[in-house]
């Protein structure tokens, strides 16, 4: 057998979760800021995803996380976007600007530069919203370059969505 790499990992996540969501009829959006896309690229590597996939929002300035998923920008200021609140409310405004079922959100620090000791590079806020329900949010701390903490970050979205009780 030949060891999966990284990469086809999480395109083998990105199916499970497919098969997942098409046999219950239901549909997934992203919202995706350190990521940039990342989680909306590997789902749509699998042939037919547009069957479980209805879009997804990179928001990577605050102002688009404004303009674009509702993140009020009090929730900013007082918790900054890379917080448990801002995730949320990522999720949420996912979900209200589309036609999924569910939405997964990720924002994080993937550096190199601008951790604090508050918030160190590698901190992530990953949260998973169903419709009409609370977002859960799990937050991470990813060591690694740039690269790992965004394929880490990825990795791990796709594969506790696969935990979450439904």
């Amino acid at each position: 057998m030949v060891p999966l790499n990284t990469e086809n990992e999480i395109i083998e996540l990105a199916r499970v979760v497919g098969l997942s969501l098409k046999e219950r009829g239901w549909l997934l959006t992203t919202a995706e800021s350190c990521t940039g896309g990342g989680i909306a690229q590997a789902i749509t590597e699998i042939p037919g995803s547009s069957a479980w996939f209805d879009r997804g929002f990179v928001t990577y300035s605050n102002a688009a996380k404004i303009q674009m998923l509702g993140v009020r920008a009090e929730t900013i200021e007082n918790y900054g976007a890379v917080s448990a609140e801002t995730a949320s409310e990522m999720t949420g405004g996912a979900l209200k600007h589309s036609q999924a079922d569910w939405a997964i959100a990720v924002t994080g620090i993937a550096g190199p530069g601008g951790g604090t000791s508050v918030k160190p590079v590698g901190t992530v806020y990953i949260a998973w919203q169903r419709r009409g329900a609370i977002a859960e949010i799990a937050e991470k701390h990813f060591d690694g370059d740039r690269h790992q903490i965004r394929t880490k970050t990825i990795k791990t979205a796709l594969a506790e969505w696969l935990n979450i009780d439904k």
